[in-house]
């Protein structure tokens, strides 16, 4: 026989639980509902391209003569620019700031979720070794990507990419300086066109923009 009082007992020890249950589900709704918020809120700091585009695929040579296809990153993220090692300001910049980038992501562990590349605008200097041995005294985890003009002029035209030589003292020859754009680019891990910066981007621009995308995975 089951006495009243032990009947309340059970009776009060069930609504409790009840109780927690039903608290402990309130909670979590609104940590997601939080993180959901947060989530939507966050304002990019490059220039968004919305929707975002497929990124135009490319095959080029790294650093260590081995070729670097573009859709093989798929699942990183793709940190991109245009320049050349002759470059006296806007590259040795830009790539002091991928550097500087690099090591932030470093110290959150996600440095190699993130590709780095740098991809000449002048390939009648800069083979392969030569970039291997410029971006060795910046930072060898920069990809360098080199090619023929034929194989890099479609990749310029493809991303909007400005590059215009300097003339020389004759028809066959160059100064040292060559003009072109500075913009930098972030594809994500799907492999679409989802920011651009201008010259002049922080570090933390960088970083802040790809911790964002790769929590949203």
């Amino acid at each position: 026989m089951i006495l009243p009082h032990v009947l309340r007992f059970t009776y009060c020890e069930a609504s409790v639980k009840r109780l927690v249950f039903g608290g402990l589900i309130a909670v979590t709704v609104l940590v997601i509902a939080g993180a959901d918020m947060f989530l939507q809120a966050y304002k990019f700091r490059g220039s968004v391209i919305d929707p975002p585009i497929a990124a135009s695929n490319f095959t080029l040579t790294d650093q260590n003569g081995q070729a670097f296809q573009l859709s093989d990153q798929r699942g990183k993220l793709v940190v991109m620019f245009f320049g050349y090692t002759n470059c006296p300001d806007i590259c040795p910049t830009t790539l002091l700031q991928f550097k500087q980038a690099r090591a932030q992501l470093g110290s959150y562990g996600q440095a190699d979720r993130v590709r780095f590349v740098f991809v000449t605008v002048d390939p009648e200097r800069d083979n392969a070794d030569k970039m291997k041995t410029y971006l060795g005294a910046i930072d060898p985890g920069i990809i360098g990507l080199t090619g023929s003009p034929a194989e890099l002029e479609s990749v310029w035209k493809a991303y909007g990419v400005y590059r215009q030589k300097q003339p020389g003292q004759s028809q066959n020859d160059y100064a040292d300086l060559i003009e072109h754009s500075g913009r930098v680019y972030l594809i994500d891990a799907q492999g679409n066109l989802r920011l651009t910066y201008p010259f002049g981007l922080t570090p933390d621009d960088v970083v802040q923009d790809v911790r964002y995308l790769l929590r949203k995975g």
